[in-house]
């Protein structure tokens, strides 16, 4: 690769200027990469675009391997998946100088990963009598940090055929479009040319109502008219991922939900991957296709074998729930392999639409959106009673004064949350029957709820220390400094400090004129100090 490197063609720079070289372009992707097979060392890394990003020896490795389905899967054509991959050696800054706004506005789901890439691959076999091994394999790989796994395929679905044809001279003019495009900001609509092509996108935001279509969220600004719009930048087809298991999404739902560990063997990388992307929540899902590892990972305890879809006369015959036991090493059947009994019942209406929606040749994108809302208000429905109980543990707003610190988050009590589900629980919003509390009790065990618990804490800690200067913009300052000492004062200064740098950093939910305001105050209080005190306070 470092030969290819040099031999390459030199950075040819954007016409629109950006703070640093390949500024734009790492906005949206970090580098791409070209992976072949070499008869003597196996996949191989050929080629990283731009040619100055560093991977480590480790990560090229990663993406070697993790881009070329394994032989089991291999078949002639062209497949695209994606994989997920951790940074060696730490994460490390991008050439996209972000100041921490789009995480700050991006769901949480998709904010950009600080020690991970993603990899969104596009590989070609086919036959090839001039190959010593006979057959052209070759992987197109765009490695980025973000989610974005709609937009980067059909991005793939474009600039990889023109690439294996025209090779390293397309894929340099393509990256220096993708560096003039503007940076992903939530909430806007961009136009994003390419080859010819200007794909329209809307970047979610996290004060998007959850459920509703992006394509009718997007503001009439005054944006030229696009060829292409892309309905969703991360969106899965939601039910084509799961006809297989379409009476069992309740389970796959809990288990989720309580960040279970699960193994899903696919035959192709594809399925593979778009099965565990249409899964995922924050915990370990891992996607193989090759049978093999059902012996390495058979200690796991849920295991989802699925297989090429097969149809049960005009329905998409179902995978059946199996003891691990019933695991074997290499022939195995598919199903789903687990000992866990869910907590809820089957919702028998939703499975009934689904399949006479089959039935009907209801389009996908509509089959998606029933499973889609389904899954969402399940889980609003399971959330929303933790959310209410944890909104009951802050302090109300007439007990925070300015001139003490703010009082505390009162703790959380399981018990006392379980007393709520009486008048307030899930039962309110949804029809399933089954244990809930059983289902939170299990879900208290999770590292799901403890992230949850932690993120919730922290946004309203941060509420109230915004809460807290606000009462000290209201205060009178001057009747409080009447009968105190100058330690008393200065300190109140150094304090007021502290709190205006953290509400700053931390990016408090504080407007800024309210911070302007606490800066004025410091000043006021510090001009009424003595000369050399107001000497040491002007220059800490």
């Amino acid at each position: 690769m470092d030969a290819l490197s040099r031999a390459g063609p030199s950075r040819r720079r954007a016409a629109v200027a950006s703070p640093l070289p390949w500024g734009r372009f790492a906005a949206w992707i970090d580098c791409v990469c070209v992976v072949t097979f070499d008869l003597e060392l196996g996949q191989a890394m050929e080629l990283v675009y731009p040619h100055d990003f560093r991977l480590t020896e480790k990560e090229k490795t990663s993406i070697c391997y993790l881009s070329f389905p394994d032989s089991y899967s291999g078949g002639l054509g062209d497949t695209q998946f994606t994989f997920r991959l951790r940074q060696a050696g730490g994460s490390r800054s991008s050439l996209f100088q972000d100041d921490g706004r789009y995480n700050r506005e991006a769901p949480l789901t998709l904010q950009r990963e600080a020690a991970h890439y993603f990899g969104y691959v596009y590989f070609r076999q086919v036959k090839d009598s001039s190959m010593r091994r006979g057959y052209f394999q070759k992987s197109l790989v765009l490695v980025s940090r973000l989610p974005y796994v709609n937009l980067f395929q059909y991005l793939l679905q474009l600039i990889a055929p023109e690439y294996f044809d025209k090779l390293e001279p397309c894929l340099e003019a393509v990256c220096n479009e993708i560096d003039q495009w503007p940076p992903p900001v939530p909430g806007q609509t961009l136009n994003l040319p390419v080859m010819g092509v200007v794909i329209q996108v809307r970047i979610p935001s996290r004060v998007d109502k959850p459920g509703s279509s992006p394509v009718k969220q997007c503001n009439q600004e005054n944006l030229l008219p696009a060829p292409l719009v892309l309905p969703s930048v991360y969106e899965l087809d939601l039910f084509r991922c799961f006809q297989p298991v379409l009476i069992h999404i309740q389970m796959l739902w809990e288990l989720m939900l309580l960040g279970e560990p699960m193994v899903v063997m696919a035959p192709s990388p594809s399925m593979s991957s778009e099965m565990v992307l249409a899964l995922t929540r924050p915990n370990i899902v891992v996607g193989v296709t090759n049978p093999f590892f059902i012996k390495t990972l058979q200690h796991w305890p849920h295991i989802l074998r699925v297989g090429e879809l097969r149809m049960a006369g005009d329905l998409p015959k179902q995978v059946k729930v199996k003891k691990l036991a019933k695991l074997k090493t290499l022939d195995t059947k598919p199903g789903i392999y687990t000992s866990y009994k869910t907590f809820l019942h089957k919702d028998k209406t939703l499975i009934k639409r689904l399949l006479k929606g089959i039935q009907r040749k209801r389009p996908s994108e509509v089959q998606s959106a029933l499973l889609r809302r389904h899954l969402l208000e399940l889980t609003q429905s399971f959330i929303i009673p933790l959310e209410h109980y944890m909104a009951s543990l802050m302090p109300l707003q007439r007990a925070i004064t300015p001139w003490k610190n703010p009082p505390q988050i009162r703790p959380f009590c399981q018990e006392d949350f379980m007393k709520s589900l009486e008048h307030a629980g899930p039962q309110l919003t949804c029809v399933l029957k089954g244990d809930w509390l059983g289902l939170y009790r299990r879900f208290f065990k999770s590292p799901n709820f403890d992230g949850w618990f932690r993120q919730r804490h922290r946004e309203m800690s941060q509420k109230l220390e915004a809460l807290h200067l606000e009462a000290i913009c209201e205060a009178d300052i001057g009747a409080w400094m009447k009968d105190k000492s100058e330690v008393e004062i200065v300190d109140l200064v150094l304090k007021l400090r502290e709190k205006l740098v953290r509400a700053r950093c931390q990016h408090l939910p504080v407007k800024e004129e309210t911070l302007q305001r606490v800066s004025l105050y410091i000043d006021t209080i510090i001009s009424s100090l003595p000369e050399d005190l107001q000497t040491v306070l002007h220059h800490p």
